[in-house]
């Protein structure tokens, strides 16, 4: 890829295994893919969401849409910088315009990235072609290169495959925190049969199994591969942290020496945990968790994407 090579991810990623008597009680392998380790800037997920998208914009300035406290956005902004390419980023919130940025917009900023911020109307019908039209001409970008909230759209999707083809080999069934479904949509495209993906979301809802075959039929032309949704570890909804899951993940960095994203990361190995101890993996299973995010000054309990 062009410029991308010169950035030097660590592709593939390592896969570190783990010794937890949560699973090894029931006969289970615990691995961690560790995506936060492709690299510095470009964490994770968001590398295989973004490169595909950063190619096909080809120097035109990037427009994305985010919370207030967006991995998405901060990692946009960063490629922004790596790249020399310009970034709009379309924050939800115009009450948040004039105040001081919190620590991820700051960042963003920091990176280069100009903030637009909108009426959470506006934000909502941002998919609307009439409404894009105006977001992108206020923002002084028409012909702009415009990436989904979350980075997920058929390029993403397919660049995230690869994280199935990687872990093909080692693990059963492959665990992932979801947002918005691209990379469990490219997950599971690239496991071999047999092996499954298990998406956990981090918002309430309910949407995400059709927002996830919806990609898979825009990036591929039909569903692919074997996955499904467990939706009981949201733990009230996006960037809701409440003081049982803190300290869950406070334990599993103790115990592992690993660090715990708390939005994403750790519901994820929540439920994993849960998982394991009601007994839904067969014994003999090798678990494998998808280590999306490294920790972030995050938002209070009622922060967005």
């Amino acid at each position: 890829m062009t410029g991308l090579d010169t950035l030097r991810p660590r592709l593939p990623s390592p896969v570190q295994e783990l010794s937890d008597p949560r699973f090894a009680r029931h006969g289970l392998g615990l691995l961690l893919k560790r995506d936060d380790l492709i690299h510095p800037d470009l964490v994770g997920n968001k590398w295989r969401k973004l490169a595909p998208n950063l190619q096909a914009a080809a120097g035109r300035t990037l427009v994305t849409f985010g919370g207030a406290y967006s991995n998405h956005l901060r990692a946009t902004a960063a490629a922004g910088r790596l790249l020399g390419l310009p970034t709009v980023g379309v924050v939800r919130g115009q009450e948040l315009a004039g105040r001081p940025l919190n620590p991820s917009l700051a960042r963003c900023a920091a990176d280069g990235m100009r903030l637009h911020f909108v009426d959470r109307s506006t934000y909502r019908r941002k998919t609307e072609p009439d409404t894009l039209a105006r977001v992108l001409d206020a923002v002084g970008a028409p012909e702009a290169y415009v990436v989904p909230e979350g980075g997920s759209n058929a390029a993403a999707v397919r660049g995230c495959r690869a994280l199935g083809e990687e872990l093909g080999g080692h693990a059963d069934v492959v665990g992932i925190a979801c947002g918005t479904g691209g990379t469990l949509a490219g997950l599971a495209a690239g496991l071999p049969p047999g092996r499954r993906a298990l998406g956990i979301p981090v918002l309430k809802g309910g949407f995400l199994t059709a927002e996830t075959r919806r990609l898979q039929e825009e990036a591929f032309g039909g569903p692919r591969g074997s996955w499904h949704l467990d939706d009981r570890f949201h733990f009230g909804g996006y960037a809701r942290v409440p003081a049982a899951l803190d300290a869950f993940a406070e334990d599993f960095e103790q115990r592992h020496g690993v660090p715990v994203e708390r939005l994403y990361v750790a519901k994820l190995l929540y439920g994993l945990v849960a998982l394991a101890e009601e007994g839904a993996f067969a014994r003999g299973t090798t678990v494998a968790a998808v280590v999306t995010g490294r920790p972030f000054p995050q938002a209070p309990s009622t922060a967005s994407r």
